[in-house]
């Protein structure tokens, strides 16, 4: 336990935000195994004391950081694999196993987990709890769809089993679907039984620069529409590129153009790939494409994913605010062009990209205005521009019939935005779930939503 203000500091955010509660952790408790779990929210329960469950802390939303007065159960120890199952293609580990350690036992398994929602470091009971997304979520879906068991403990300190080994039941009400997504606030993971795939025999990562951020994701229906389903679709604008370049020193391999497509193909071998890489590759030439990319080697394809994973990185410490929006994919190129409208209106800057195959867009307000990869000095009235961007890129969303969130969660940060997407009685359901399941309320209270 963890009671020094300095050694609690650093589980007082996570990787957006600063404390936005303006309050630490009264402690931090690092329980051991999944019975200390129990006991600590047994005892959080009878003294009426929140509890923050933390994983990797690499949200965006602020939902691993604690409520005032309360305590931050971090799930660093509970960091085993439990047990490796090829004969039922399954894996189950304890809720503090990083995704890095995940991907490196199911290699040893010779077997595959598709989703990789970017950061390594990220524990899989985080990924569960915030059903995390990632590049891959166009053709295998978010983690939802891998989850086959969980262990929870209630907010009585009670355990309870959910689902096992088996990949269909229609036995009664899907708790287990209810905790995946629900942010720590209606149970606490403590282990996690993943199914997996047979490996892919091969990848090809096609890149594609267009004139505009437009062509390239009006290009996308017609990939589609070739009957061929990509491992991942991504749109990437060059404005953003070039601050990754900056900041890795290595070169994003499409130069001309305002944005590129990035598409890997997977398959179970090389000529389906191959065959696939064809098609879209024509798809691609007839929509304008200024040139057509493709690599099949490993390292190659390894440092473009690793570009692209950065993106992020490249502008986060100038980012203040980050939208990680979903809307229908026909939808994404009227949305993209709403934000640019904002950019150009406002004088600020957005950068964007995003899963273009899945409709999830990433725009980042930044403090400044982005120019050859370097952001120029703070403007004196981003604060006040925020609140409007915030209200116009929200607002659109729903107007198309999307989400605030496809993959980052709500937490403390989208909590306001959430409920004006809600209808009063959908608000009132949520709610009565909530107290039917946490009734003094101490399970990471004040995200999502307020009670």
């Amino acid at each position: 336990m963890l009671t020094d203000a300095v050694a609690r500091e650093p589980y007082g955010h996570d990787e957006f935000t600063r404390d936005p509660s303006g309050v630490l952790p009264e402690a931090v408790v690092k329980p051991a195994d999944e019975q200390e779990v129990a006991a600590i929210v047994r005892l959080c329960r009878d003294e009426k004391v929140p509890l923050a469950v933390r994983g990797g802390g690499t949200g965006l939303v602020g939902g691993c950081i604690a409520s005032p007065g309360g305590i931050v159960l971090s799930m660093e120890l509970l960091n085993h694999v439990l047990d490796c199952d090829p004969a039922n293609l399954t894996i189950t580990v304890q809720a503090g196993v990083s995704l890095k350690r995940l991907y490196e036992e199911v290699q040893k398994m010779s077997l595959y987990f598709p989703p990789h929602p970017g950061d390594e470091g990220a524990f899989v009971g985080g990924a569960v709890a915030a059903n995390a997304g990632g590049a891959r979520a166009v053709k295998y879906g978010t983690v939802r769809r891998f989850v086959l068991g969980l262990q929870i403990v209630l907010a009585s300190g009670e355990v309870l089993d959910l689902g096992g080994k088996y990949i269909k039941s229609s036995s009664g009400y899907h708790l287990m679907d209810l905790m995946i997504g629900s942010e720590g606030t209606l149970g606490v993971i403590t282990r996690i039984t993943l199914g997996l795939l047979p490996p892919v025999g091969s990848v090809q990562t096609i890149l594609a620069p267009f004139s505009t951020s437009r062509e390239a994701i009006e290009t996308v229906p017609a990939i589609l529409g070739r009957g061929i389903l990509p491992c991942a679709v991504e749109f990437v604008e060059h404005s953003v590129t070039r601050a990754v370049e900056r900041l890795l020193n290595k070169t994003w391999p499409a130069r001309e153009g305002e944005a590129s497509l990035m598409i890997i193909v997977d398959g179970r071998d090389e000529e389906d790939t191959l065959a696939q890489a064809g098609t879209i590759g024509e798809v691609l030439e007839a929509s304008g494409a200024l040139d057509v990319l493709l690599t099949d080697q490993k390292s190659r394809q390894a440092e473009i994913l690793e570009m692209r994973s950065m993106l992020y990185e490249g502008v986060r410490a100038a980012t203040v605010e980050l939208f990680d929006v979903c809307v229908p994919r026909s939808e994404i190129a009227a949305h993209v062009a709403l934000v640019h409208d904002l950019e150009a209106r406002l004088g600020v800057s957005l950068p964007t990209f995003g899963h273009a195959a899945d409709g999830n867009v990433h725009s980042h307000l930044l403090r400044g205005i982005l120019a050859d990869g370097l952001v120029g000095p703070e403007l004196p009235d981003w604060r006040e521009k925020r609140e409007l961007v915030r209200e116009a890129i929200y607002d659109d969303v729903r107007r198309r019939g999307g989400v605030v969130s496809g993959e980052h969660g709500i937490g403390l940060s989208k909590r306001a935005s959430f409920r004006r997407n809600l209808s009063v009685p959908h608000l009132s359901a949520l709610q009565a779930i909530k107290k039917a399941l946490d009734p003094d309320g101490i399970l990471n209270p004040g995200k999502i939503f307020e009670m």
